[in-house]
């Protein structure tokens, strides 16, 4: 293989380029509030590197990367899966629902509860690419009134005498047997999630299925050109649903973490808008495998150091602004790095033609004076 370090130099500028950026224009924002930024990341850093940070990280980077994955597989044909949060809680609920009636031993409950959800969710995404397959309407509009569609149908179950106990101040499923709760991993102090295993076994299928299938080939070729991809005989209303229902699956495991992990019921308090999370952290991980699961690790950092500046004094929306200027940077960066690689490559291409016609030019005066 011929190493090409223009490509190399390309690849590692966007990156760098959009760290340095993103810190430049969060210190200016920081300054601005009458803050220290140095000392906002020296107290990020100091705090995020304690062990019980460490681990919280880890948790909560897991449901986060599963969101990004779950984004991605639709991103990579250019369709906009915006109900991953309707999917992934609609999808815990029903599968707390079954969970919390069956009595069956663990081994064999844990993967009934998996897949329940998992099936959930692709036939709640499944919708929206039906209506896209079969009457042309936006994945963008039917996605996004599907999440309110199952915010309100978790809402009507979700009550006393329905699927729901009340508990206190709050309605929650009935809990799932203590058989049937995920493993962990005994680190101190706080365990780590053993779901962490299932999200990088979910993240090697899908760089697999992606990078090394006809599959992938197809869903990539379908995300770049829609009228190539059919005239090379990919079905591409095939290819938009397979690719919402494999989107709305991978949904269906964002909430398992939580369910299996931490609260062992469905209830009022269980977590919401990772799914528009993902959304960012697909576009910042550049829908790669690894790339994602770097961006959820940030995330996670960000959540976890963000209370600890706001106890130091700084503004509690500092985090958020931090966030949405990473993704800004990111996204802005490999873009001009895309577009000019592309001019290099088109001035080399140039280059190379003018070399060529001058050869010809030479061997043709050659063959004259001969």
């Amino acid at each position: 293989m011929k190493f090409d370090r223009n490509r190399l130099i390309l690849a590692a500028a966007a990156p760098l380029l959009a760290v340095v950026t993103a810190l430049v224009i969060t210190s200016l924002i920081i300054a601005a509030t009458g803050e220290d930024p140095f000392r906002a990341y020296q107290v990020m850093i100091e705090f995020g590197s304690k062990s019980d940070s460490q681990v919280w990280i880890i948790n909560k980077a897991v449901p986060y990367y599963l969101s990004a994955l779950a984004v991605a597989i639709g991103f990579r044909m250019n369709l906009f899966n915006i109900g991953v949060d309707g999917q992934y809680r609609i999808a815990a609920f029903f599968a707390a629902v079954v969970g919390g009636a069956l009595t069956l031993p663990g081994f064999l409950q844990i993967p009934v509860i998996i897949i329940v959800a998992m099936a959930v969710g692709a036939i709640w995404s499944g919708i929206a690419g039906v209506l896209k397959t079969t009457r042309g309407v936006s994945e963008v509009i039917t996605t996004i009134m599907l999440n309110f569609t199952a915010g309100s149908l978790i809402g009507y179950f979700l009550q006393e005498g329905r699927l729901a106990e009340k508990d206190g101040n709050l309605f929650h499923t009935p809990n799932i047997p203590e058989s049937s709760h995920f493993f962990t991993f005994p680190t101190n102090p706080d365990p780590v999630g053993g779901f962490i295993v299932v999200a990088v076994l979910v993240g090697a299928v899908y760089w697999f299925v992606i990078n090394r299938t006809r599959f992938g080939f197809d869903l990539r070729a379908v995300g770049r050109s829609e009228s190539a991809a059919e005239a090379s005989g990919v079905s591409v209303k095939r290819m938009v649903l397979t690719s919402m229902v494999l989107s709305g699956a991978a949904a269906g495991l964002v909430g398992m973490p939580t369910l299996l992990g931490e609260s062992y019921n469905y209830g009022n308090d269980f977590p919401t808008g990772i799914g528009f999370t993902g959304i960012a952290l697909a576009l910042l991980g550049r829908n790669h495998a690894l790339g994602m699961a770097f961006a959820a690790l940030l995330w996670g950092f960000l959540d976890r150091t963000g209370s600890q500046l706001e106890l130091e004094g700084y503004a509690q929306e500092i985090i958020e602004v931090m966030k949405g200027v990473i993704v800004l940077c990111v996204v802005i960066a490999y873009e001009l790095v895309r577009r000019y690689g592309l001019r290099l490559q088109q001035r080399r291409v140039g280059e190379e033609l003018a070399a060529q016609a001058r050869d010809n030019g030479t061997n043709d005066k050659a063959g004259v004076s001969a």
